[in-house]
């Protein structure tokens, strides 16, 4: 009697929605690590009037670098500042039909979201409107327990934007570290999941290299958000 043959099934293909933040760095980790899934690419919105990672206040030329270390081509959602949603969704939905136009087999994409239901719920909505699927791989998990192992793994990254109303103007600019960590007044959230700051990660596990960024000036916007600019040193490799 001759065995059957067992059938394996590949990898499906996903791309990433990428903030250039601590929760998609841990996703495209998690994603890595998952024999489920391939990722083939990183969604990114970025605002027209400054050429930055929306919300976190990234250069272009930081992102440009993290792609470049991460080995992922990007794509982009651009919208102008103070967007508004049928504005973003009509940018997101022009990226993703890019993105399966070059790779007709995409149906997923991925976010780092953690706990927020009404924020997956309108991700799925809109996803569903799309002929996408979403997919959460740190959903549920412990912030804390999160937090600390982004430390403890060695991903090193820096606060680019406070919400000066949930948390101190002098956290924007901090490393990201065991010292933050312990240091957070109660009620703000480990992974700042509600908002209440937002990082660009630097170096880490997912990084074929670290990036040599400084932090630069500082900036408050809508009297409400404290911005730390961060730029790659002068004479760092340019992003191949």
């Amino acid at each position: 009697m001759t065995a059957g043959k067992v059938s394996v099934r590949a990898p499906a293909e996903i791309l990433l929605a990428w903030s250039g933040g601590k929760d998609s760095a841990l996703a495209l980790a998690a994603l890595r690590a998952d024999a489920v899934w391939r990722v083939v690419g990183l969604l990114t919105t970025i605002t027209r009037e400054y050429d930055r990672i929306s919300i976190h206040g990234v250069r272009r030329a930081v992102l440009d670098a993290q792609v470049a270390a991460v080995g992922l081509p990007l794509f982009e959602a651009t919208i102008p500042a103070a967007a508004s949603n049928v504005v973003y969704e009509a940018a997101f939905a022009e990226a993703l039909a890019t993105a399966r136009a070059q790779r007709p087999g995409l149906r997923h994409i991925a976010f780092g979201d953690l706990f927020l239901a009404e924020v997956r719920a309108y991700r799925e909505a809109l996803l569903g409107r799309l002929d996408w699927t979403g997919v959460f791989p740190l959903w549920g998990q412990d912030t804390t327990a999160l937090a600390r192992r982004f430390v403890d793994q060695g991903y090193r990254a820096v606060l680019t934007c406070v919400d000066t109303t949930q948390l101190g103007a002098e956290f924007a600019g901090r490393e990201l570290d065991a010292a933050l960590l312990a240091g957070l007044p109660t009620g703000v959230d480990p992974c700042g999941e509600r908002g209440e700051f937002h990082t660009c990660v630097y170096a880490g596990p997912i990084f074929d290299r670290p990036l040599p960024l400084v932090t630069g000036e500082r900036v408050r916007r809508d009297d409400r958000f404290e911005y730390c600019d961060v730029l790659l040193t002068r004479g760092a490799p340019s992003p191949t």
